[in-house]
């Protein structure tokens, strides 16, 4: 049998890695700026992280949402503390998809509606309603094109209130900060106009925190930048550092009723012993304020140059966006400068390092990009 062939894959085997570094088979070392996707939060493999999981095997791996799991409710509590959302509920999953999926659904029972709002070059996930909320016809089959959506311009808050109008719409979710779209970050004042518009019309206001939460821009979400509390705030990717997890904070104002969302693997003994030994490391040390730190030396140390057009973003999720294709530079910086990097589109170098990462390590990059350009 052969693996089905939808990725794009560097000829790089990892093997281990440690912190912001990975090695491949060959023994050669990488600065890793890039977590796999944002996931890698508090470090590859840090000591803690890695006794916790084995811990945590040796007592019970798994069982079913049909008994209590007291690390569930720790994890509750915990996470409201760290989030400043502690009157929020918390209901567990396994991924940012799920989680958006959770988050439309529970929408729409609240409402009693059935349109959502997304926003162009938003991305959401790749299941039926997330890849139906997300602004890409190329993943979007004609299966997953039936969904009520309607999508407007990031800031466009005349265009999304025509549409509220309509009085059918039960949610609008808007990504803290664009990540597949181009590190695009909403205005300050387009956010609370959101925010108001959703409560004057009777609409769930979504957050999705799955790329930009849990640190990654100096403050627990995104969104806080912003000064707004939305109804729904949806999670995936850094809370359990790799470990398959996501997760929905609820406003009190929805009311749970048995069965309206479930889950066989969500909040899982191995899932709640990562995403609380991902809480432990990052309050002892300090990342959300380290990821706030290194990531402005980061964007101030990029250097101008006439190939470089604009540096986005907060904290370390950061966007270099080029006046050129970026896929020659980005394979240079793996395989001559030994670096990872993503990309969004074309035109992008998209950064998501671990939150840990140190000024040196991101000096590193900067040396390297000097060189490149």
């Amino acid at each position: 049998m052969n693996l089905f062939d939808v990725y794009s894959l560097f000829d790089v085997t990892p093997v281990k890695a440690l912190g912001c570094k990975v090695w491949d088979s060959n023994g050669q070392e990488y600065l890793d700026l890039y977590g796999g996707h944002a996931v890698i939060s508090v470090g590859h493999s840090h000591p803690d992280y890695v006794a916790a999981l084995k811990d945590q095997l040796d007592k019970i791996g798994f069982y079913s949402n049909s008994v209590v799991n007291p690390l569930q409710q720790e994890l509750a509590k915990r996470l409201g503390e760290a989030s400043g959302y502690g009157d929020y509920s918390l209901f567990l999953d396994n991924s940012g998809a799920e989680s958006n999926e959770n988050a439309a659904k529970l929408a729409s029972f609240h409402t009693g509606k059935d349109r959502i709002i997304a926003f162009r070059k938003s991305f959401h996930g790749r299941t039926s309603g997330a890849v139906a909320l997300t602004d890409n016809p190329a993943i979007v089959s004609p299966f997953n094109s039936h969904h009520k959506v309607s999508f407007c311009d990031l800031n466009d808050a005349a265009g999304v209130e025509e549409i509220l109008k309509g009085g059918d719409v039960a949610g609008v979710i808007i990504e803290g900060i664009q990540g597949c779209g181009g590190i695009n970050v909403p205005d300050n004042g387009f956010m609370q106009e959101l925010s108001a518009l959703c409560k004057r019309y009777g609409a769930c206001l979504i957050l999705d925190e799955v790329q930009s939460g849990y640190g990654r821009t100096g403050r627990f979400f995104a969104h806080q930048w912003n000064g707004i509390r939305p109804d729904i705030i949806t999670m995936g990717k850094g809370i359990a550092n790799g470990f398959p997890c996501g997760g929905i904070l609820i406003s009190p104002e929805f009311k749970a009723v048995k069965g309206m969302l479930g889950t066989t693997f969500g909040g899982n003994y191995l899932a709640m012993a990562a995403a609380l030994s991902v809480l432990d490391i990052m309050e002892r040390e300090h990342l959300t304020e380290n990821a706030l730190k290194v990531g402005e030396h980061l964007k101030n140390s990029i250097p101008q140059s006439p190939r470089i057009k604009e540096v986005r973003g907060r904290g370390l999720m950061l966007g270099i966006e080029m006046n050129e294709e970026v896929a020659p530079l980005r394979k240079a910086l793996l395989f001559d400068k030994h670096i990872f990097t993503g990309v969004s589109g074309k035109n992008m170098v998209r950064l998501l390092a671990p939150l840990c990462l140190s000024i040196e390590e991101a000096d590193r990059f900067i040396e390297a990009l000097k060189e490149l350009l």
